[in-house]
């Protein structure tokens, strides 16, 4: 019954159930792996995480493996060039926000020491473990991702809404909303 739950999650889809099974919900500190993720959350938006994950390899490639000091110096010419990338979400704001919030990134970079210590100030350090017991319990907003989008967008970050923020947390670890029948908890 468990493993149905979670494959539910996944619809059966080979990447889906690895990124739900190896990376989905795990700790990271890594400000580059960070920020990867919140850039791929943020072309998610309006799409299915799906779409994102099947494109990923072409983002890492287009946007220097989300190097945040590379991504921050992007040009426009290089942006634009990037909107005839049919391996990427060709949508103008979503291309040019990358750069947008590396350089939101790097400020706060300079402000906390990393956006690792920025991201888990919210919560203290504390891992946000839900204990839901079937899918339809996993919300799409919390007070937590409310707070964080609110502050992100001040910060001028874009492309970071509370529903897409919970997902962004969910895919950092700082939420673990496995569900506790499933066997990756």
């Amino acid at each position: 019954m468990a493993e149905a739950s979670c494959r539910s999650w996944y619809e059966g889809d080979a990447l889906l159930e690895a990124y739900h099974d190896t990376e989905w919900c795990k700790v990271t500190h890594d400000d580059q792996a960070l920020f990867e993720w919140l850039c791929l959350e943020g072309a998610s938006v309006g799409l299915s995480w799906k779409t994102i994950l099947h494109k990923r390899s072409n983002y890492c490639k287009a946007f220097h493996d989300f190097d945040i000091d590379a991504c921050a110096k992007m040009t426009d010419e290089e942006l634009e060039s990037l909107l005839s990338n049919s391996g990427l979400i060709r949508h103008r704001k979503k291309i040019f926000s990358i750069r947008q919030n590396a350089q939101a990134v790097q400020a706060i970079q300079e402000s906390y020491g990393s956006f690792d210590a920025y991201l888990w100030q919210f919560t203290k350090g504390q891992i946000m473990d839900h204990k839901w017991e079937q899918l339809s319990d996993i919300p799409t907003v919390s007070d937590l991702s409310q707070q964080l989008s609110k502050d992100m967008k001040k910060r001028g970050m874009v492309f970071v809404g509370p529903v897409i923020t919970y997902s962004f947390l969910q895919a950092i670890g700082v939420v673990n909303d496995h569900l506790i029948s499933c066997p990756y908890r």
